[in-house]
């Protein structure tokens, strides 16, 4: 299952006929202010006057599609991978689908739906796939967003910039756990909602209403369910089906260095952040601390097959090693404290996603990773959410950091016995340990020896001159990964496009399909026979191309796309132990969930690049984001493609795209 940076996309509900609609809500809704008014006490970022959760009762519901929508939309996506035969053939299985079994199943589906109100149809299933999932986290789930540098320079020095990333997330923990972090909301109107006197209003609307009364206003609030998994939380590790545990008593850090692993408290027992002054000189101690890397560091063992880790786990508690794997899963979080410094980009997206495995705890919901030079990024577990709460947290710990540090360059550490607060957990391995870290150690330097990460930036335009010209930007950019697979390789192939789907109770992701009828007539156009059309034709094309992108984004993000239904139906099928419809069976359907490119998209003044993995051998990871006036790609690729050509490619689709729409012929 395609596993992608979902916080990207997150939400587009466009009202037709209105100019303002909401797309690509991510990207705006982390260029907003959150706070209501400023935090009368330093332990919250912000209170604001809506309490959190607000409108998480009044929340609309995921809608289950009508069937025959999802099976004409399956068949549209399907169409430009197939061949005529091929398309008779999966045409008629897919309405033996919707007439047969099919039907039974979607009955079935929306009477179970009915009967979960306060969940969404695709929650289950979500967390059932990621957490049945038997491979490594490392590369196949894990995505990373790095951080912006701190623009006032002496604040990225790695001592000065982890005490004020360990503040600023202690304080958005306590703003949320005490109901006073800003509400979600996506304002398509925002002089109009995003006002102190609309939310004095609305704070006084009953929960069960208040979605309603924003709504009156053109505002969308958010899903903020996964919220409470972002602290004290990890995966467990079991045999077949991996658990979440969230335990939000533990006030402890856990902060790994050169493979060696530390807590300390940074709440106190009231409740409240520990001295800034203090963890400044706990965070010294241990950057100070001169115990080797251990030869068997534990935390690869978090890089291995679950259920090889499952049972070196069990070994670990029957070994006596219980109590400190308790500290380790109950920390507010885990900060790893790098020896590198970074050289360029692709060297901070190698380490950010995987590292060298010896300085990581992956199963962590998120952990802050800074190196020696101060680049800083978060690598987070995909089971427990999409991204949107872990981009939320990382736009409010950047703006906090950056306006609000609580430590300085010149700052003294606290004159306190750090060498007694802080401690060093220990861990007791036999045999079978060590040779069970040894091979994992083995597995992982293979799996991350074959990924190869290149990035471009595409500085002839970006965002401002596509709108201007009434083309979507994320249109276009997928048009070029389009044109580029077509140029390098001469196919279109499954094409994969998060979008969140947070704008519903529990929902989580949906995909956009951008290979389409559309994009293959166009792509063939552009690079087969650019000669052959005239600037005019080749306009119109990137117009229809544009309007369709942006219909299908809209469906996804309105919860009408054709891809969690049908695994929903699949869910119930094997839930029920009956054998797979031939929907299922049929090799389109496979090779559509083969995703060859799989993109998502980030941008954010706090997020320099984002990436992850490809998710099958043979594909690319395409992390994107379209700026002002550039573009940037971040991409991912094992030995099966070749990423740097793929790039190029890129660059030459969105030369000849910016030429065409300038009214250059090409």
């Amino acid at each position: 299952m395609a596993t992608l940076l979902s916080a990207q996309c997150v939400v587009c509900l466009r009202k037709p006929g209105s100019q303002l609609h909401l797309r690509r809500a991510a990207a705006r809704i982390s260029a907003r202010c959150y706070s209501s008014r400023t935090a009368s006490s330093a332990d919250y970022l912000h209170q604001s006057v809506v309490p959190s959760m607000h409108y998480q009762k009044s929340l609309p519901r995921l809608p289950v599609p009508k069937l025959e929508d999802t099976i004409r939309r399956y068949l549209a996506a399907q169409k430009p991978l197939l061949d005529d035969g091929q398309f008779t053939t999966t045409e008629k299985v897919a309405q033996d689908f919707q007439n047969g079994v099919g039907k039974q199943l979607h009955e079935e589906l929306v009477a179970q739906d009915k009967a979960n109100k306060h969940t969404s149809y695709i929650s289950g299933p979500w967390f059932d796939m990621y957490l049945s999932a038997r491979d490594s986290v490392v590369l196949n789930f894990n995505p990373f967003m790095s951080f912006n540098p701190d623009p006032k320079t002496g604040y990225n020095e790695q001592l000065v910039r982890s005490t004020n990333m360990v503040c600023s997330a202690v304080r958005f923990m306590k703003t949320l756990r005490a109901g006073l972090l800003e509400p979600e909301v996506f304002h398509l109107n925002p002089a109009k909602s995003d006002t102190d006197s609309f939310k004095n209003f609305i704070r006084w609307v009953p929960s069960s209403l208040s979605w309603y009364g924003a709504y009156m206003v053109n505002a969308y609030p958010l899903d903020m369910s996964q919220y409470f998994r972002l602290f004290n939380s990890t995966r467990i590790p079991k045999r077949g089906r991996d658990e979440l545990l969230t335990d939000d008593k533990g006030r402890h850090l856990l902060v790994m260095r050169k493979g060696n692993m530390y807590v300390f408290d940074v709440v106190d027992r009231d409740g409240n952040l520990v001295k800034p002054a203090e963890i400044h000189s706990h965070l010294k101690y241990i950057l100070s601390d001169s115990t080797p890397a251990p030869s068997l560091p534990l935390g690869i063992l978090t890089s291995e097959n679950r259920d090889v880790w499952a049972g070196l786990r069990e070994k670990l508690v029957a070994t006596g090693n219980a109590e400190a794997l308790g500290l380790v899963d109950s920390a507010l979080f885990c900060l790893c404290l790098d020896e590198e410094s970074m050289r360029d980009h692709i060297h901070i997206s190698h380490n950010m996603l995987h590292g060298d495995g010896c300085n990581r705890w992956y199963d962590k919901s998120f952990s802050i990773i800074i190196a020696k030079d101060g680049q800083a990024a978060i690598n987070f577990e995909h089971s427990w959410g999409d991204g949107v709460a872990v981009l939320r947290f990382q736009n409010e710990v950047f703006k906090d950091t950056t306006e609000k540090p609580l430590v300085h360059p010149d700052s003294a550490p606290a004159a306190v016995d750090s060498a007694s607060a802080v401690r060093r957990l220990q861990f007791h391995l036999d045999r079978e340990l060590e040779s069970g870290i040894k091979k994992a150690k083995e597995n992982f330097d293979s799996a991350v020896s074959k990924l190869v990460i290149a990035a471009i930036e595409f500085k002839k335009g970006g965002k401002e001159q596509l709108k201007k010209s009434k083309l979507s930007p994320d249109a276009v950019a997928q048009l070029s990964f389009q044109m580029a697979f077509l140029r390098q390789y001469g196919q279109t192939v499954a094409t994969y496009e998060s979008c969140s789907t947070a704008a519903f109770k529990h929902g989580r992701t949906e995909t956009i399909r951008p290979a389409t009828v559309h994009t293959k007539r166009c792509s063939h156009a552009f690079v087969r026979e650019p000669g052959k059309h005239s600037v005019d034709e080749l306009r119109a094309m990137l117009n229809e191309c544009s309007k369709y992108h942006g219909q299908l984004t809209k469906e996804a993000a309105m919860g009408q796309g054709f891809d969690r239904h049908l695994f929903a139906l699949r869910y119930l099928a094997n839930s029920k132990g009956q054998s797979l419809p031939s929907l299922y069976t049929d090799p389109a359907y496979s090779a559509l969930n083969h995703n060859i490119l799989s993109t998502s998209t980030l941008t954010s003044p706090a997020v320099s690049l984002g990436g992850f993995a490809p998710v099958v051998p043979d594909g690319f990871g395409v992390g994107y984001g379209v700026h002002d006036d550039w573009i940037g790609c971040n991409v991912s690729a094992y030995p099966a493609r070749n990423v740097h050509e793929f790039l190029q490619c890129v660059h030459k689709s969105l030369e000849d795209i910016f030429s065409v729409v300038e009214g250059k012929p090409l």
